[in-house]
């Protein structure tokens, strides 16, 4: 089977080609780099030649508002035009739970978007939402530190590892089309502000975190739904405990 790995160099991209390749499929990691350029659609012909699967898990070079929304329409139209006109047979997307609760924010107005135009398609499609990975969080512990405090909501969030991230993509890729959403969550939910504790403590960082209701999460006030998966989701089997003993080993 000829899967096209939109986004193929990136964390869950280069990943996924791997698991696939593993498995004895013909795998194209398709980027920027290797000439494929979703913004213009150029490349997009000759890499689709013959495939059955895309995999689409390419995100914005930018999270502003306008920036982010430009991308992920106009790389959405090309990318679903092309599949078309390729014949491509099932179209996988990853998305982000509880992208419709955080329309507060302009990125996840542009993955309802992205979505949006994914189930518009003629391509058959699957689109799984994932929760916030593991590899994130001290992403999101950056974003809301000033002055050497970390002001996070308390709201429940249920991070998931990228790896298991990829090895639900790895097998949906290789299933029938869906022609519906399904969603992945880690096996654990905490406060938002208690996982920041376990990261900084874990890294020896004195920073103090504050439980705040009203901190916002990338533009977007939470409460405990938010950023959690609802009933029948997948469970990725990795712990977050599991994964920061080593992450830290490996620093």
């Amino acid at each position: 089977m000829k899967v096209v790995v939109i986004g193929g160099s990136g964390l869950i991209g280069s990943n996924v080609v791997r698991r696939l390749r593993r498995d004895g499929h013909d795998v194209v990691a398709a980027s920027t780099s290797t000439g494929v350029d979703l913004m213009t659609g150029d490349g997009l012909a000759k890499a689709l030649e013959g495939a059955h699967v895309v995999v689409d898990v390419a995100n914005a070079p930018s999270f502003e508002d306008e920036a982010v929304m430009s991308f992920f329409q106009t790389a959405g139209r090309n990318l679903l035009a092309a599949e078309h006109a390729a014949g491509v047979e099932h179209h996988l997307a990853l998305s982000v739970v509880g992208t419709e609760r955080l329309q507060q924010s302009g990125y996840f107005r542009a993955k309802a978007a992205q979505e949006t135009l994914v189930k518009a398609s003629p391509v058959p499609y699957t689109l799984l939402r994932a929760t916030q990975f593991f590899e994130f969080v001290g992403g999101i512990i950056e974003a809301s530190a000033q002055r050497g405090e970390v002001r996070l909501s308390p709201a429940l969030i249920q991070p998931v590892a990228a790896d298991d991230v990829c090895a639900v993509l790895a097998d949906l890729a290789v299933g029938m089309p869906l022609n519906d959403m399904t969603e992945l969550a880690g096996p654990d939910r905490f406060p938002l502000d208690e996982l920041a504790r376990k990261f900084l403590a874990a890294h020896k960082d004195p920073r103090t975190v504050i439980a705040d209701v009203h901190a916002r999460y990338f533009g977007a006030e939470l409460d405990d739904r938010t950023l959690v998966a609802g009933g029948g989701h997948r469970i990725g089997p990795t712990r977050f405990h599991t994964w920061l003993s080593r992450s830290v080993a490996k620093d």
